[in-house]
């Protein structure tokens, strides 16, 4: 019933501005809004999915169902001679053509959603504090509990290492963390669950580095983006989306998916190392500069409209 309403809202918005494009982003605006650009005959389209996520990553039987229907409709809905999807990462890339989704031709390759580098700005690493920050939707697949149990691991090493997660739980989601969950693993001493914030780059700021363990693929996840481009190291496991802007060894470390004990290693000789922090978080700063600033990924999208618009 929900999707019913998405969609005739949407089919109203396209009777009310009569666009020549459609834009939409993110799985479920693309599914209603092919929908309604079939039901309106508008052709130029264009699809953008910041990663393929859960689905198409786990192994499950009950993800390869839902896979299963799911590329039965996204091959319906990504026909079309004037149809673009952007990806933001290789591994997606391969995964849809390797699948025979959609033509390689219609695929434009668009390194994540961009950074404000004004707003998301340098700033020097705090030297009385080390806080380690998890920022993201409070989701399992995302590694909020491998995050909490490194926590522990690292408890009994250093006093002194203090790890924040910042976001809220998706209701909608089954993958969720309850809050009751998230205030319970807060009573450790250093571990501390920081609520939805809209200060987040003084946080990113009053941190040391930036850790998200997710276990899924990603598009590539604007957590590490922002920190890369306040200056912070960057950890995370080795998946898709992670491992475009993570380079191991120079701006932060890709751990072995699920290996807690080495996320925890990593962490350690981080706190150890203040000059390779320092270091790390300068490589991170210019690679965000040479590859992933709002002003790149606004360009590139524009010549994608270009393509449908000037022809």
């Amino acid at each position: 019933f929900k999707e019913t309403i998405a969609i005739k809202n949407v089919v109203n918005a396209i009777n009310a501005f009569k666009p020549h494009l459609v834009h939409s982003v993110a799985f479920k605006p693309v599914l209603y809004s092919a929908i309604a650009c079939y039901i309106k005959k508008i052709d130029n389209r264009i699809f953008a999915l910041a990663g393929l996520g859960y689905v198409f990553s786990s192994s499950s039987i009950k993800a390869k169902i839902i896979q299963f229907v799911l590329k039965k409709v996204m091959k319906k809905m990504l026909m079309g001679n004037k149809t673009r999807l952007i990806l933001q990462n290789p591994n997606d890339v391969t995964v849809l053509e390797s699948s025979n989704l959609i033509a390689k031709n219609k695929i434009r390759l668009i390194r994540g959603a961009g950074v404000n580098v004004d707003k998301f700005f340098y700033k020097e690493l705090p030297m009385k504090t080390f806080n380690v920050v998890l920022s993201s939707r409070m989701l399992y697949s995302k590694g909020i509990e491998d995050f909490k149990e490194c926590a522990k691991i690292i408890g009994g090493l250093s006093k002194h290492i203090k790890f924040q997660i910042v976001g809220k739980p998706d209701e909608h989601n089954p993958d969720s963390i309850p809050l009751n969950v998230l205030n319970e693993w807060s009573r450790a001493e250093n571990f501390e669950y920081k609520g939805f914030r809209n200060d987040i780059v003084q946080i990113l700021h009053a941190s040391s580095l930036v850790c998200l363990p997710t276990s899924y693929g990603e598009g590539i996840p604007k957590a590490l983006l922002e920190g890369a481009s306040c200056g912070r190291p960057i950890i995370a496991y080795d998946v898709p989306g992670c491992r475009e802007i993570v380079e191991h060894g120079h701006n932060g470390f890709l751990i072995e998916r699920k290996n807690i004990n080495s996320l925890a290693d990593a962490i350690y000789t981080l706190y150890q190392n203040y000059r390779l922090c320092v270091k790390m978080g300068q490589n991170g700063r210019r690679i965000i500069e040479k590859k992933f600033t709002t002003e790149i990924v606004v360009s590139k999208t524009q010549k994608v409209w270009e393509e449908l618009l000037i022809r």
